[in-house]
């Protein structure tokens, strides 16, 4: 893992390529300086233009920002529209009905593509399936699918008819489904028979029926299920429905239901630093807004352009950059069901290849896996048809970056570290590639409009070189509205008030060059950890292993990791002896299957590591500052005076 001050002290520096520079919707740093000037001298002009210019409206808006409940910012609040007709009517209506809208490669690599017109009779029928189940504006409905052009479907159908949907991850358990369908109210599942990766299948609806098993989900009234492979599925008489059965015999038509601005287009459940995941909730104008101008300033996206993002649409990488940014702006995108080593290593190259890929977005783990997997591979696939290259879910170092630049673009594609996150919607710091020089490790740049700066514990600003907290200064049409049924949480979590109240709180820590003021993204700075771009709460994960009959008490933190950025480390008390050898062994192996159930595969803890106790203070507080140096390999070299039982550090560092 490459330490952050290699990062800092990083000298090389690569301009944009000319020929991108010449063709871009923001060329050459002067037009990047020109929007950025703009937004600073008219900040609710500068929005309302955007959202003129790449929205469509039913209503146009008149008011711009109400900054009536700080920090509870509306954006365009007195106009109305609807997601689903600017993602795909109006592509028809501007005469791209038969343009490809989206190829689907399957894990068995058979494809199929859909036209804009062919997509939007799938999602009017649909649409039209889930009104007949009495499904309509504002209720909730949980997607639990595998990629598929389905999963799209679902999702433009829920906006369409202004319902608002939960898209569950489909590696997460039964137990994780079950509290996303509490805590939103849902009145639906949608989800599969079973998902295919890697050659195997594996189940989704059995996951569904141990959830709402579970109690709690009395509010659900029916689950529909689409059939992706055939294999057993259990269908419960007077629930569940079959897709293939609802969506025949549809109307053809579905009037989209036009839906005020704010009105709430999707919850997207992350991890927080206790226990109970955070319902981020996504309005629809100001979201489709910040995905659009994305796409356009950051991918610079063209008619011929070939999109493809490798997320899954259960992250917030999935629904902007899959289910709505790229359909909202015409293109034609990849889904990919598959993993990227398999049937080989060279499964994501011949995919570029065959679909002449043109814009290429995926994460620093999977780069890592298929550095590992094979440095040359990409050198026997014709990889000509790239010209963006892009990167998200944590910081790439600067030795990826280059691998990525040289062996898959050929040094001649910008490679886009783009930071972000579930809570704002798109990008928020990132390289535009007609217009900003990149630096290996660097996020670069603020997008126009946006006003981040590294601040103090107080929010005072720092001086550029200084590590601080990552925070932004003005709200931003594409910002979360609040967390679903938590009010206070939001305030709490994210405008704290040591920081006035008005300060968004990223979560991260950054600092920025003491001469380019380029930010670097230095990880987070709650208790949150970051694992192949997916974010873990430690909190959720201590809670599952002490829900284990055997343990009496649990730590978790995290450690770098070349591979996936960042691992799980469990520091683990059991109500019985403290297990020694191959019974630690047997012990680890079977708590964190115990994890995966709980949570996820994803949540499974690398090391675990067993103790009589875990270092505490005098007053109870356990120190996970030495738990994560512990957890490094590190020597603990802090005072320690202050533990009620400093002996334990070196049982917990002898037990590795």
């Amino acid at each position: 893992m490459t330490s952050i001050q290699s990062v800092l002290q990083e000298t090389r520096i690569f301009p944009p390529p000319a020929e991108v520079v010449a063709r871009a919707t923001v060329s050459g740093m002067a037009a990047y300086e020109a929007l950025c000037r703009e937004a600073e001298a008219d900040y609710e002009g500068f929005w309302a233009r955007l959202a003129r210019e790449h929205l469509s409206w039913k209503r146009p808006f008149d008011e711009v920002l109400d900054e009536s409940r700080v920090p509870f910012y509306k954006w365009f609040a007195d106009g109305d529209l609807n997601v689903s007709y600017n993602c795909l009517d109006r592509n028809v209506e501007a005469g791209l009905g038969e343009k490809t809208a989206i190829i689907f490669e399957a894990d068995d690599g058979k494809v199929t593509k859909v036209t804009y017109r062919e997509l939007l009779a799938r999602t009017i029928a649909f649409a039209n399936a889930l009104k007949s189940q009495g499904i309509a504006k504002g209720d909730r409905v949980v997607i639990y699918m595998p990629m598929s052009i389905e999963g799209v479907v679902a999702m433009q159908a829920c906006a369409r008819i202004g319902a608002i949907h939960s898209v569950v991850f489909g590696g997460f358990s039964a137990k994780s489904l079950q509290e996303r369908i509490q805590d939103a109210g849902a009145v639906a599942v949608i989800t599969a028979d079973e998902q295919c990766r890697g050659g195997k299948t594996m189940p989704l609806k059995p996951a569904v029926d141990e959830g709402i098993a579970m109690g709690g989900c009395e509010s659900i009234r029916c689950v529909i299920v689409y059939r992706r492979t055939g294999g057993p599925c259990r269908m419960l008489a007077g629930r569940d429905l079959w897709w293939h059965e609802l969506i025949a015999n549809q109307p053809e038509t579905c009037e989209p239901e036009w839906v005020e601005a704010e009105h709430p287009l999707f919850l997207l459940y992350t991890s927080g630093s206790t226990g109970k995941p955070k319902g981020v909730q996504h309005s629809s104008a100001g979201y489709l807004l910040h995905a659009v101008i994305t796409m356009k300033w950051v991918f610079d996206i063209r008619p011929e352009d070939v999109f493809w993002c490798t997320a899954d649409i259960g992250w917030v990488t999935g629904h902007t950059y899959i289910a709505y940014g790229p359909l909202a702006c015409g293109a034609t995108e990849i889904i990919f069901e598959g993993i990227p080593t398999w049937p080989d290593a060279g499964r994501f190259w011949k995919l570029i290849q065959d679909h002449k890929v043109s814009i290429f977005y995926t994460a620093p783990t999977a780069i890592r896996s298929l550095i590992k997997a094979g440095p040359e591979l990409p050198r026997q696939y014709d990889l000509s048809s790239l010209r963006i290259l892009g990167s998200v879910g944590e910081p790439i170092n600067p030795e990826a970056w280059m691998w990525y630049y040289t062996e898959v673009g050929g040094s001649r594609c910008p490679v886009l570290d783009t930071f972000w996150q579930t809570e704002t919607g798109g990008h928020m710091i990132a390289p535009l590639p007609g217009a900003t020089p990149l630096v290996p490790g660097s996020c670069t740049l603020p997008l126009p409009g946006i006003q981040a700066a590294v601040v103090d514990e107080n929010g005072n600003e720092l001086p550029w070189g200084e590590g601080g907290s990552l925070v932004v200064k003005k709200p931003w049409p594409g910002m979360l509205r609040t967390i679903w049924g938590d009010p206070e949480r939001f305030v709490k979590s994210y405008y704290p008030i040591e920081f006035g109240g008005r300060l968004y709180l990223a979560g991260d820590g950054a600092v920025r060059d003491a001469k380019t003021g380029y930010f670097t993204i230095m990880g987070r700075i709650d208790d949150v950890l970051n694992v192949s771009g997916h974010r873990m709460g430690t909190m959720e994960i201590e809670s599952a292993l002490v829900a284990n009959p055997l343990v009496a008490e649990a730590a978790v933190v995290g450690r770098p990791d070349d591979l996936t950025g960042e691992a799980i480390c469990a520091f683990v008390v059991l109500k019985g002896e403290r297990p020694q050898g191959a019974a630690a062994e047997q012990m680890a192996t079977q708590l964190r299957e115990w994890v995966g159930k709980e949570i996820g595969p994803i949540a499974k803890p690398r090391d675990i590591r067993f103790g009589d106790n875990l270092p505490k203070t005098r007053s109870g507080k356990i120190m996970r500052r030495l738990l994560r140096q512990l957890a490094r390999g590190e020597d603990v070299a802090q005072d320690v005076s202050t533990l009620e039982n400093p002996a334990i550090l070196e049982q917990l560092k002898a037990g590795v």
